[in-house]
């Protein structure tokens, strides 16, 4: 039951049971929203593609960018960033010039590999499947 203030109000009328219950479910939501942002990194538009591509070694942003078809110079940065900053990608400047930068996986980003791979394995093995479902729910 929710309270006048928004809170969590047991049938008890806000005992120390009813705090507790609302601490949890406060960790749950947080933890929730937290894992909502990581799969919302991992299931954008690039995101396993680069991480793919990552997968079969080392790439310089040049080589990363022709080797995944259609991404933008803009999304490919962007996309790097995001993963940098979640941990999964490694940004190696070499002090040479020109300027050199290399781009890996690091530990946690090869863990997504495999899951990376069978979602995209999946994805190849029903397309037919999903574009009839498509076709027959436009026809509608």
């Amino acid at each position: 039951m929710v309270g006048r203030n928004g809170g969590v109000v047991g049938r008890n009328g806000g005992g120390p049971a009813d705090t507790r219950a609302a601490a949890v479910l406060a960790v749950r939501d947080d933890a929730t929203c937290r894992v909502r942002e990581i799969l919302d990194r991992v299931g954008d538009k690039w995101t396993l593609a680069v991480v793919s591509e990552l997968g079969r070694g080392s790439h310089r942003f040049t080589e990363l960018r022709r080797a995944v078809p259609g991404i933008s110079q803009r999304m490919l940065t962007s996309t790097l960033r995001g993963l940098e900053r979640d941990g999964l990608v490694r940004r190696t400047v070499h002090p040479v010039v020109p300027p050199r930068v290399d781009y890996e996986l690091t530990e946690l980003g090869r863990t997504l590999l495999d899951t990376a791979w069978a979602l995209m394995s999946w994805a190849l093995e029903h397309l037919d499947q999903i574009d009839d479902a498509r076709r027959e729910y436009d026809g509608r």
